[in-house]
């Protein structure tokens, strides 16, 4: 698989603050790739990075084989960047804001590809009214718009669907997820795990500017994700003190973590001897939050 993103040994500091600290890693052509970690991890940082808006103090930076400093101009044309911020012009159309967009980038008369992402976005309707008079959700669908108006073969969305309607989440992922399987690199960074875990092939977790975590999102949920019998009893039974060691309380129950279903019925039978009555029994398969907690828990120390 060619690559569509470098990223190697990549540092930047502000100040005392090292934001990145020796990030390495790549990005296929054609990849749904999730960026993920808590506030300050140094995920907007590397965005910054790749995209130009910021220098790396050490490491290379490559979109396409183009060095995002020495050949900045094609690196940049190969990228569209949907950034955190809502940042808009407040004297143009959402019409005229794509079109200076497209000019940005020398393209003219794209009339009919804007039409295209006005619809998919369902922003037809808004398409003659001024940016000022849009709501927060109607500005983000904007941004996403103005990122996608060149076709860019790399499409960075740094928490697109923030503080949007559910409505809004599911159109933006149909549509991207198309461009994904036509061919363009996703890269994603979101707080709303289960879009990381849905949409994403391949997932980075970042901590204090380093990578804890770099696999398939298939691996990284077989590896560390924990599965669970949550168990809800009957009033007057108590949980025996030899499950209280593994067991987590969740809401009016408890959850007995275990890694090979044959542990459940030792589970059970350990509850039965302890004279425990069962109001409700469920078995839960971990998520990728799960691995998300676990990972970052584990790697505090060194961070």
């Amino acid at each position: 698989m060619a690559v569509a993103v470098s990223i190697r040994q990549v540092e930047k500091r502000f100040g005392a603050l090292r934001a990145l600290d020796g990030v390495s890693l790549e990005i296929g052509d054609g990849e749904f790739f999730g960026l993920l970690g808590p506030n300050g991890a140094g995920k907007t940082t590397l965005i910054s990075c790749l995209a130009g808006l910021a220098r790396a103090d050490a490491g290379r930076i490559e979109v396409r084989g183009h060095d995002v400093v020495a050949d900045y101009r094609n690196a940049r044309r190969m990228l569209g960047v949907v950034p955190q911020e809502l940042v808009f012009d407040p004297f143009f159309s959402v019409r005229e804001t794509l079109r200076i967009q497209s000019g940005y980038f020398g393209i003219r008369n794209n009339d009919d590809w804007i039409d295209e992402i006005l619809a998919e976005l369902d922003l037809t309707t808004k398409a003659d009214t001024n940016m000022r008079r849009l709501s927060g959700g109607m500005k983000r669908r904007v941004l996403v718009a103005q990122a996608l108006v060149h076709k860019p073969p790399v499409i960075v969305l740094d928490e697109p669907t923030a503080g949007v309607d559910v409505e809004l989440r599911q159109g933006l992922w149909q549509f991207v997820s198309r461009l994904n399987r036509e061919g363009h690199t996703v890269i994603l960074t979101t707080h709303y795990l289960e879009e990381a875990q849905a949409l994403c092939g391949r997932i980075a977790m970042l901590k204090a500017g380093r990578v804890v975590a770099l696999d398939t999102t298939e691996n990284l949920l077989a590896h560390h994700s924990t599965r669970s019998l949550r168990v809800r009893l009957a009033p007057g039974s108590e949980l025996p003190s030899a499950l209280r060691a593994r067991a987590q309380a969740d809401g009016d129950g408890w959850r007995l973590r275990y890694v090979d279903a044959n542990e459940i019925e030792p589970l059970l039978a350990a509850l039965r001897l302890a004279g425990c009555r069962l109001e409700d029994l469920q078995l839960l398969q971990g998520d990728l939050e799960d691995v998300f907690i676990e990972l970052m828990q584990q790697s505090g120390a060194g961070a």
